[in-house]
């Protein structure tokens, strides 16, 4: 098994009467990581709520009637926790009775149904963690450094997933499958979407725009969508881990774009599935949005696992000069020009430099992704 950087994190929350939620899209590896750190552990109930037993014990729950399936154990694991009515309530429920001597670990696949519904009742009681498919490092910890460079273009074109990794021969089949038969499933299930095939073309439109400004407006009138429409449809797709956004950098600079969004996938393989296209990189005319994909994502992956972090920024003027990355930390400015070929001369904007004066304007390109990712 791929050693997963989310293993230290989750082991590091538990013990400290806090209930631990695991986030992120399907088939990222959650069930499988816990299965890693617990499976030699005779004391813990697992609890897999995509069967209907296991969602009848939570229908009218209360502290006394879970108490019986307690028996011996002292960790307690609620896969796919979204499936549940009223979860939130029902993990509040759990934590104040047993959650001085029991931890309690909950996992889902959808924040709209999960985390959304149980930010109130669990106030103050719990730890939320997002896990993401594959990081580059944790690839490079595993097959070494040389073999990742040599599969660069295939990560490119074939992403992240676990399942991909693993069987790269049938990477094209399980990307498909995926697209085909589980990327909306929350969504479906969950929320009443009247005009399917719109969404699933908006999912597309988003494919073809990553790296460019969105517009709703232009969006909603290409796939057949009201504006509103458009914005709620996408913050479903960002609230399944399907896509982030990021946002416009801005400190009141007059010809600063204010209000403007980019979208990216968290897997550029999703991406390509999407459109139907997995063409080797020198085939493509589209590579360049899908180094930049691939390597804001992985920046934003490289950030860790807390949910609240924000995933960065960019730059642009209403004259077109633009930065295509901005980072801060502790204050600190970071500016990223990113460009798949090293042939190409960058250029950080003057406006930008004079003005916020970065701690460091860092040029990514296929030369040298390892190097800064990695360190």
């Amino acid at each position: 098994m791929i050693k997963r950087e989310l293993e230290a994190e989750i082991k590091k929350r538990i013990g400290r009467g806090k209930t631990v939620i695991v986030l992120g899209a399907r088939q990222v590896g959650k069930t499988t990581l816990l299965h890693h750190i617990y499976d030699d552990d005779m004391n813990v109930l697992w609890m897999n709520a995509d069967e209907m037993h296991v969602r009848s014990v939570f229908e009218n729950l209360t502290a006394a009637s879970f108490k019986p399936f307690l028996s011996k154990n002292r960790t307690v694991i609620i896969d796919e926790a979204q499936r549940i009515d009223n979860i939130g309530l029902k993990l509040k429920i759990l934590q104040d009775a047993y959650g001085k001597d029991i931890q309690f670990i909950a996992t889902g696949s959808s924040s709209f149904d999960l985390a959304n519904k149980i930010n109130e009742p669990m106030t103050g009681r719990k730890r939320e963690l997002m896990m993401y498919p594959l990081k580059l490092s944790e690839l490079v910890e595993h097959h070494g450094l040389l073999e990742e460079q040599g599969c660069f273009d295939t990560r490119l074109i074939y992403g992240f997933y676990p399942e991909v990794v693993e069987a790269p021969a049938d990477a094209r089949e399980i990307l498909s499958g995926f697209v085909n038969d589980n990327l909306y499933k929350d969504i479906y299930k969950w929320e009443e979407i009247r005009k399917p095939v719109q969404f699933e073309n908006l999912t597309k439109a988003l494919a073809y725009q990553i790296g460019s400004q969105v517009s709703l407006n232009e969006l909603g009138s290409h796939v057949g969508l009201d504006k509103n429409t458009v914005e709620k449809y996408i913050r479903l797709l960002e609230q399944s881990y399907i896509i982030f956004r990021i946002g416009s950098f801005s400190r009141n600079l007059r010809n600063e774009l204010k209000a403007s969004n980019k979208y990216y996938f968290y897997d550029i393989g999703i991406r390509n599935a999407l459109i139907g296209n997995f063409s080797i990189p020198a085939e493509r005319q589209d590579i360049g949005h899908i180094f930049e994909n691939f390597a804001i994502a992985e920046m934003v992956k490289k950030k860790g696992p807390v949910r609240e972090m924000v995933p960065g920024y960019f730059w642009r003027t209403t004259a077109g000069q633009e930065i295509d990355f901005v980072d801060e930390y502790d204050g600190k400015i970071f500016a990223y020009e990113i460009k798949f070929s090293d042939k190409r001369k960058p250029y950080f904007s003057k406006t930008f430099t004079e003005k916020y004066k970065p701690e460091k304007t860092i040029v990514l390109n296929s030369k040298n992704i390892f190097e800064v990712l990695l360190n």
